[in-house]
């Protein structure tokens, strides 16, 4: 079994969007992520979080019986969970958020299980920087591939924290607008190659409904998101893509620009399933079928043959 480290959030959601409202429902980065890896067989996903004393038992198995190693969940006694609550506008891709309470993540100190710390891939969830340089520097084994996600909250509050941790990682997943801002640039390719710069290898920029981009030195690569007729959604679909992005690269074993590529297909596949329903609810049903089928719709979006004179 290839072993993946994902560090981030397990949390408490409550979403509004157009087509309903939730009271507080499974939610955080690190539980899209791993359920998201868990989809690919011989990967063997663990995921690295705190949550208060408030977090279901059931999450937690929830976890365990999609094999996904829980060892390095923390729950607090007497603590309560991260919860976040926003609303989606008519056009699902702009959202208010209208509560944030940090709760037990405003200290988190996470611990990678020892079992875990010779991990060849790491996937690092939106945290603080210097929190995520704290994980990478507990592996014993120098990891394959390190991959971070962040967003512009740290860019604005942390951004020489986040240039020092960007040193040591090998792929960025942000969106176009972090994207910008952290380069200075609006173009995107003048964009990701400042950040190449800056330590990645390779910069995978987030479109929303308009796709993925996946750049690589001189090399560029565009995936769709899949058109659905609709979407319910939003939350969790970034975490969703970048989970199923580390995880295919886990199961192959493989790093290249070639298997990013496919890396970045499998992603976007999942994450096409995660906005169909409230929360992980989508995500946690989903078959192998299902997942196979869809992949062969990306393929005939993405396929075509024409004739070069």
């Amino acid at each position: 079994m290839s072993k993946l480290v994902i560090v981030g959030s397990c949390a408490f959601d409550a979403i509004e969007t157009p087509f309903g409202k939730t009271d507080k429902i499974l939610g955080g980065a690190a539980t899209y992520i791993g359920l998201s890896a868990s989809k690919f067989s011989g990967v063997s996903p663990a995921v690295v979080s705190v949550v208060g004393e408030d977090f279901p038992q059931e999450y937690i198995d929830l976890l365990k019986n999609r094999g996904v190693n829980t060892d390095g969940i923390e729950v607090v006694k007497g603590g309560k969970t991260f919860f976040w609550s926003g609303k989606y506008h008519n056009d699902m891709n702009t959202r208010d958020t209208l509560v944030t309470e940090l709760n037990t993540l405003a200290d988190f100190d996470p611990k990678v299980p020892a079992t875990y710390k010779d991990a060849p891939i790491v996937m690092l969830g939106n945290l603080q920087p210097s929190v995520q340089l704290g994980v990478i520097d507990q592996m014993i084994v120098k990891p394959k591939l390190v991959i971070l996600d962040t967003m512009n909250f740290w860019m604005d509050i942390a951004l020489d924290e986040l240039k020092t941790t960007l040193k040591k990682v090998d792929v960025i997943t942000i969106n176009d607008e972090e994207a910008r801002q952290l380069s200075g640039e609006y173009s995107l390719v003048t964009a990701a190659r400042k950040i190449h710069e800056m330590g990645p290898k390779y910069v995978v920029i987030k479109k929303g409904e308009h796709g993925a981009l996946l750049f690589h030195k001189d090399e560029i690569f565009f995936s769709p998101a899949l058109p659905l007729e609709e979407v319910f959604d939003p939350t969790g679909a970034g975490d969703t893509f970048a989970g199923g992005f580390a995880g295919y690269l886990a199961q192959i074993e493989t790093v290249s620009f070639k298997t990013m590529k496919n890396a970045l297909i499998y992603g976007s596949c999942l994450a096409s399933f995660t906005v169909e329903k409230f929360g992980t609810e989508r995500l946690q049903s989903v078959t192998d079928e299902e997942i196979k089928e869809r992949l062969r719709e990306f393929e005939k979006l993405t396929q075509f043959d024409i004739a070069l004179n």
